[in-house]
């Protein structure tokens, strides 16, 4: 008589179902950038979660297999888990594509194979993942304007409204001023992608206004990029951010922030539980719109200091060669409102004109620090 498994093994081997098959969906959808002839070259090889002590995955040339870590995959977020597979995905294109004989792994075939298929060539053995590479990133002396903006952040959290506002506004002032002097240097910066909440089906309208929000503020450049929802078992879309990594870090961070403002306020704004999830859709979108308002506001005070203030992402030609090596094919669409509650979206609008930004406090939640910039 066969003995039952616990609900634990059981939903531990459901989770690593859904991930296999989730990394299965990402390979065949990362061939899109490949063209149909190296295509029909790149079989679908099989799929396995394993413990690995030192590795993040590896592929198996003479098994065609794709080997993820099963820590890792169960512990990291998506698209960390994502890079690894490309990182894989391009030793297989240098096998089966390129019939590549180089001795070393990550030769001049391989790094052919990995800007093919805008791969991480790095994500592989000890790498750190980019999520924890983002987060634990501390700013070197040497980047003063950004010690300025992190001291002006802090300054934000005072309860004095006025000197928080002229805090968030200087910040502003200094993130502007860093992404400038970057644009006179004509060494090259590194850019990085990642997530920006969670993939799904479909996202609420708020999700779009806070897309636009850190593209137009925040010196990022962002695309909904395609994406495996876990929960669904399907190929969904989530928003992805590219920049430098001091500018996702703090886009990330603000991501967060008003992701957080938003929730405290409707429950304030709905503590009787009267309204249901569309008006929430609507206080989001009017409290973003609102704090919108205020920086294109600030934008058009002087500073004595500087010829302008304009805080609208100063464009970097070298982000816009980034983006189109990393999405050759773009598409636009664009979603309307419906039945919305123009009252419950005004009332949001005007808790959004006083929004501040400020350095969050520092929780620690499974040893990992959260709202920290």
């Amino acid at each position: 008589m066969s003995q039952m498994k616990p609900p634990d093994i059981h939903l531990q081997e459901d989770l690593e179902r859904r991930i296999v098959h989730g990394i299965a969906c990402e390979w065949e959808n990362a061939l899109w950038v490949l063209s149909p002839d190296e295509r029909q070259h790149m079989k679908q090889p099989l799929f396995s979660l394993r413990t690995l002590k030192i590795r993040l995955g590896y592929w198996a040339g003479s098994k065609n297999e794709i080997v993820i870590s099963r820590t890792f995959a169960l512990d990291y977020p998506w698209d960390d888990v994502r890079d690894v597979l490309y990182h894989e995905m391009a030793h297989q294109y240098a096998d089966h594509v390129l019939k590549t004989s180089e001795t070393s792994p990550h030769g001049p075939d391989f790094l052919k194979a990995c800007h093919r298929l805008r791969a991480n060539p790095k994500a592989s053995g000890r790498y750190k993942p980019l999520h924890e590479q983002i987060h634990n990133r501390s700013i070197s002396n040497q980047d003063r304007l950004l010690l300025r903006v992190k001291k002006l952040m802090s300054l934000a959290k005072s309860s004095n409204r006025h000197e928080a506002e002229a805090a968030m506004t200087k910040a502003h002032e200094m993130m502007r001023k860093y992404n400038v002097e970057l644009l006179d240097k004509a060494s090259h910066r590194n850019f990085v992608s990642m997530f920006i909440g969670f993939p799904a089906l479909r996202h609420h309208r708020e999700e779009y206004h806070l897309a636009n929000l850190l593209q137009k503020y925040y010196f990022v450049q962002g695309l909904w990029v395609s994406s495996y929802v876990l929960a669904k078992g399907k190929m969904g879309r989530v928003f992805e951010i590219s920049g430098i990594p001091e500018n996702v870090k703090i886009a990330s961070y603000v991501y967060d922030f008003v992701k957080n403002t938003i929730d405290m306020h409707w429950r304030r704004y709905n503590r009787r539980e009267m309204l249901n999830r569309y008006r929430k859709t609507d206080f989001a979108v009017g409290l973003i719109e609102g704090f919108c308002n205020k920086l294109a506001a600030q934008k058009q005070r002087p500073s004595h200091r500087e010829k302008t203030t304009d805080l609208v992402t100063v464009e970097d030609p070298m982000l816009n060669v980034y983006m189109s090596h990393k999405y050759p094919r773009t598409r636009t669409f664009q979603r309307a409102a419906s039945n919305q509650d123009d009252q419950v979206l005004k009332h949001g609008f005007e808790i959004g004109k006083g929004l501040v930004i400020s350095k969050g406090i520092e929780v620690k939640k499974d040893g990992k620090k959260l709202l920290s910039i």
